[in-house]
């Protein structure tokens, strides 16, 4: 797992070199192992590794191969990389190391468009190819691994992060209006190509953009995910389709051991790392390295699920370490977390993936996480609903968005409105376009290729890349999510969520951790908005720089300081910290 970047200009100038030490810099808590910048006429490109695999010199990026005419910067993990090497060496392609990264850069020049369709992990990457003066930018199928860029007529600059590109500086960091409507209505989701600042874009994921020397380009999204079921998959019983998703979380599993370092896993004590976990052991790992996190209790709510952590890690025998983090040392952590961040996330359990992850690199480089579960098996609370929906479009706004265009409005400054109902507009795009058979069908699809992506997948990438860790997500397998996406929506709602995924976990772990209310990474300071973080929220919305960028208008602002708990969202959010996190975001960008 690294940091990218790289400038190519289409005008003719030398690209920038201290544009790439600018954004190197910015990211060397992503890759703190070892740098590099390459730098030819029109093209720089710049990357800051953190060394998983081939651990030698070789595999040093930014990679160049002089004899195909091809440099390249890579980020992430390709989990068939032995596999593919075998294939390319058969096509008579010679290696002069073992990195992943390698495979990529020969695969682009065997396979050229077609190569990200034969990686199996999680990638973006971006090649200059000498002989044609093309690039070509690639993102991972479910968008685990980011891909930021700007872009003009006489230049294109890209990066890992968001704030590695206004390090680098001439970009334009107005706020865009369009993915302000998707922060403030989409639960803080700002699907691509938008982000929060106007000149600032990131790639969508499953999408290869070949660029012209001209700057001309074009994309192709290489992968779709389909809920679509044959004739075969409705007459295959429960027990078949039990056994087909436990092989498939098998493989993936056991893909996301493959490292030159340990790998350990986090272990939040719920069904998914538990499986994780289980899975692992059963498949003959010993004095696996777990980790867990707990916060001090806040009105009575407890801020740990420590018992059912301790019940796996019991179980299994794993070299276990819980973390408990005093609220003191919770908040003062909350500006590095922001600063952590590419783009603001609203999420409460930010601050504790950051500081678990700051821990556990003192221990491990890699682990893996049970983020994406939830999305691909039917797991939230509010899937059920959907099931028997007449209208998914009306019916999932109403449970997903935090507020409507009408209401928004009375909520933002007349200036900060965007045109039309961008918010609205995708979401009916992407909900009742073909390959979907059902209500939950669809809300799983915009889940799983949007929402997930610009949340849950970019948290846990944000969070633990600013320490240096590798965090890999097995229920992200991109086989199996197809396979996922065919089991019927009964089989997936049935136990109160993650029905067939349950069944799984049955024959692997301990059933008081499979039957266990649900819970969420517990962060009761910061869930109710009081005390210290009350002043937080009201020194951030109340400072010189808010009332200057005018965002809010000053009558809900008041609204929300006088009653916080009560201006909460439908996914049981607190629109002041929605407001107040966004400004803490751009100040500490400086932005």
């Amino acid at each position: 797992m690294c940091g990218l970047c790289g400038e190519i200009t289409f005008d003719g100038s030398p690209a920038s070199v201290e544009a790439m030490e600018a954004m190197t810099c910015s990211m060397v808590p992503r890759g703190p192992d070892a740098g590099g910048i390459v730098s030819r006429g029109p093209f720089a490109f710049g990357h800051r590794r953190l060394k998983i695999i081939d651990l030698s010199e070789r595999g040093q990026q930014p990679m160049v191969d002089s004899d195909l005419g091809i440099t390249l910067v890579f980020n992430g993990c390709i989990y068939n990389h032995k596999e593919l090497r075998t294939e390319l060496e058969a096509k008579g392609y010679r290696f002069f190391s073992t990195s992943d990264t390698e495979v990529v850069l020969k695969a682009w020049h065997a396979w050229g468009p077609e190569a990200p369709k034969h990686f199996n992990g999680m990638f973006a990457f971006v090649v200059y190819e000498r002989d044609t003066g093309r690039v070509a930018m690639g993102r991972d199928r479910l968008g685990i691994k980011p891909l930021y860029y700007t872009m003009s007529d006489k230049r294109l600059r890209f990066a890992s992060t968001l704030p590695a590109l206004v390090a680098a500086g001439d970009v334009d960091t107005g706020l865009d209006p369009v993915g302000l409507a998707h922060y403030m209505t989409f639960h803080a989701v700002v699907p691509p190509p938008h982000t929060i600042l106007r000149g600032v874009r990131k790639l969508p994921a499953a999408t290869l953009r070949l660029i012209e020397p001209d700057g001309s380009f074009k994309d192709t999204q290489y992968w779709e995910l389909r809920f679509e079921r044959s004739a075969e998959d409705l007459a295959t019983s429960h027990a078949e389709w039990k056994d087909r998703v436990g092989a498939a979380l098998r493989r993936a599993v056991d893909r996301r051991m493959i490292a030159d370092v340990p790998v350990g896993v986090l272990l939040s004590g719920g069904v998914d790392s538990s499986l994780i976990v289980g899975l692992l052991a059963e498949a003959g790992q010993q004095h696996l390295k777990t980790f867990s996190i707990g916060f001090e209790a806040a009105h009575g709510e407890a801020g740990d699920e420590f018992k059912y952590s301790d019940i796996i890690a019991k179980h299994f025998g794993t070299d276990h370490t819980k973390i408990m983090i005093p609220t003191g040392h919770m908040l003062e952590s909350l500006p590095d977390t922001i600063a952590a961040m590419s783009e603001p996330m609203v999420s409460y359990d930010n601050v504790g993936f950051y500081l678990l992850s700051r821990e556990v690199a003192k221990h491990v480089k890699v682990v893996q996480s049970g983020q994406g579960a939830d999305e691909v098996f039917a797991g939230y609370h509010w899937y059920p609903k959907l099931a028997n929906s007449n209208d998914v479009l009306t019916d999932y706004k109403a449970l997903f968005f935090d507020r409507g265009r009408e209401k928004l409005a009375s909520h933002l400054n007349e200036t900060w409105m965007a045109d039309e109902d961008e918010p609205a507009r995708l979401v009916e795009a992407h909900l009742m376009k073909d390959g979907a058979e059902t209500p939950l069908d669809r809300a799983l699809r915009i889940d799983t290729t949007v929402m997930l992506v610009d949340d849950p997948v970019k948290r846990v990438d944000n969070m633990t890349m600013a320490w240096g860790l590798e965090a890999r997500v097995p229920f992200l397998d991109h086989e199996l999510v197809e396979l996922a996406a065919r089991v019927p929506p009964e089989m997936k709602l049935k136990d109160e969520g993650k029905g067939v995924l349950k069944d799984v976990a049955r024959d692997v772990i301990p059933s008081s951790v499979i039957d266990r209310p649900k819970g969420y990474f517990p962060v009761p300071a910061l869930k109710y908005i009081d005390g210290p973080v009350l002043e937080m929220t009201r020194d951030a919305l109340s400072s010189q720089a808010a009332s200057e960028r005018g965002l809010f208008r000053s009558g809900y602002l008041d609204s929300l300081f006088s009653d916080p708990k009560a201006h909460i969202t439908p996914l049981r959010g607190s629109e002041l910290w929605q407001c107040a996190l966004l400004e803490l975001w751009l100040q500490s960008h400086n932005i």
